[in-house]
Parts: structure tokens; sequence; C-alpha cells
């Protein structure tokens, strides 16, 4: 058993927190784009 908190842990926790984070708002950013232009082009077939 350690008796010294190693900080190492956390910071590796919050940059996959992070990353894990920016990877989702990228992934459903580009969705809702997809979504959006699927919708535009509809718009304009009509």
């Amino acid at each position: 058993m350690r008796e010294a908190l190693d900080h190492w842990d956390f910071v590796i926790a919050a940059y996959a927190v992070g990353l894990g984070g920016t990877l989702a708002m990228v992934g459903w950013s580009w969705l809702a784009m997809r979504r959006a232009e699927k919708r535009r082009e509809e718009v304009r077939r009509k």
C-alpha cells in the first residue's frame, strides 16, 4: 500500500475524460451537420 498520493492517475483520467468529451462533441456536431445538409437538399428539391 502506498502512503503518498500519485497525482498522475488523476492527470491521465482528466485527459481521458477531456479527450473523450471532445471526440463525442465532434461526432455529435458532424451528425447534426449531415442531418442539416440533408434537410437543406430536400427543401431545395421541392
